[in-house]
């Protein structure tokens, strides 16, 4: 196929695709979906070979969030049963953390709930930051706590955070239609304020929630401006007691063309397969590794993954391997001007892009405190975006509310957790 050869000669040259191919690779067919993840699947191994980094979810505080966007189970007026909580103690959430790393994992996300901390919030999660730092060596940090205000991003990196979390979630155009008690250009504002503290971005969506996709693609355009070092993927989990419960928009096989075309516009970014793998891709989750270098062990903010164990046998099974803690994520040129551009804002460029700053999108981002996959790092895990045009479901689709669960153990809980 003329399309994806030129998409994989654009990848490897870091060149991002036109918003027409990009639209076009969501628009593949069933049948042509393994010829798509091949393509994909060259990018993804000329600039991370055959690893795949884990990373652990430890929520904070759950639950109580003053903020209403759609897809959350942790929203404003949310009926969902989850487990509800204040701050854990560091020491808490550095055993939590713990479970996590003995699992495989190199990176630590801490979320809380909210539309943003506190100063007393910062010195908390701070506090957390140096204990879990202290007690296990080279282990990255990052933080996800909602809408950041002067100087919060400096003291956690300070503090010794590594990454700052906040999605994008959908495009600007359609934004409104899932949140109104903050707006698009506010979570742009804060991913900018963590680039320029010298916080490594991370900043991703959520597919499934209504949206078209030309919005999907939008998002993805933005997100590439931004010129975030990675980017979540998540799938709505569409939780009962949330506005979007009803949305069931996704197959296996869009979750592919959706992480596949992420790929190609992002081509050397970490793209993290997130929130709703389990509840959308199902069995066909090894294929997602051909296309996402990232995914996340175990369980999420408030729905449960997959077994940890399970994890681990799924990437050694497909012929991947676990990163490890001395391992660079991300590649040479992409580590050098991470590293070396922090501290200007808007950071450098974009996902992928040329040496000489080539992209071809706006600026974007917001903020709903934090949730990803299930609930999470920037990453919801319920989205929804209502309004937008978008296809109907194909023929044969049922939703599998038997696949989404509540959390009920680890962060929070007295029980141990998955990892």
């Amino acid at each position: 196929m003329d399309l994806l050869n030129t998409l994989v000669d654009k990848g490897l040259r870091r060149e991002p695709p036109t918003r027409e191919e990009a639209l076009a690779v969501l628009a593949t067919t069933d049948d042509d979906l393994l010829d798509v993840v091949a393509a994909a699947g060259k990018v993804r191994r000329h600039w991370f070979g055959r690893r795949v980094k884990l990373n652990y979810l430890v929520n904070l505080k759950s639950g109580l969030c003053p903020e209403d966007c759609s897809y959350c189970s942790q929203r404003l007026g949310s009926t969902a049963g989850i487990l509800k909580y204040t701050w854990l103690g560091a020491d808490e959430a550095s055993e939590a953390a713990a479970a996590g790393l003995a699992g495989g994992a190199k990176r630590v996300c801490l979320v809380a709930s909210g539309r943003g901390p506190t100063d007393r919030d910062v010195d908390r999660v701070s506090e957390t930051i140096r204990t879990i730092k202290e007690r296990n060596e080279g282990v990255e940090v990052c933080a996800c706590l909602g809408l950041l205000s002067d100087g919060q991003a400096e003291r956690l990196r300070a503090a010794g955070a590594d990454a700052y979390n906040h999605n994008l979630n959908t495009s600007e155009e359609t934004y409104a239609d899932i949140t109104t008690t903050h707006t698009y250009a506010d979570r742009v504002d804060t991913v900018r304020r963590a680039h320029a503290a010298g916080l490594s971005p991370c900043s991703g969506l959520i597919a499934g929630m209504g949206e078209s996709d030309a919005d999907l693609v939008d998002v993805v355009f933005a997100l590439r401006a931004l010129d975030p070092d990675s980017v979540p993927v998540n799938f709505l989990i569409p939780f009962e007691g949330t506005p979007l419960a009803k949305e069931w928009n996704l197959t296996p096989q869009h979750c592919l063309r959706v992480l596949a075309m992420v790929r190609f516009v992002c081509p050397d970014v970490e793209v993290r397969v997130s929130g709703g793998r389990e509840v959308h891709l199902r069995t066909l989750q090894p294929l997602a590794l051909h296309l996402a270098n990232s995914l996340f062990l175990g369980d999420y903010l408030t729905s449960e993954g997959q077994a940890g164990k399970a994890d681990l046998e799924m990437i050694a099974d497909a012929g991947f391997v676990v990163e490890s803690a001395g391992e660079v994520t991300l590649p040479e040129h992409r580590a050098a001007r991470a590293e070396a551009g922090r501290g200007a804002e808007g950071g450098g460029g974009g996902c992928g892009t040329q040496d000489d700053g080539t992209c071809g999108a706006h600026d974007d981002r917001g903020a709903c405190g934090t949730h990803e996959g299930g609930a999470a790092c920037g990453t919801h895990e319920d989205g929804g975006v209502c309004g937008s045009a978008a296809a109907p479901a194909p023929r044969g689709h049922e939703p599998r509310t038997d696949l989404v669960a509540v959390r009920r153990r680890g962060a929070g809980t007295d029980l141990a957790p998955n990892a």
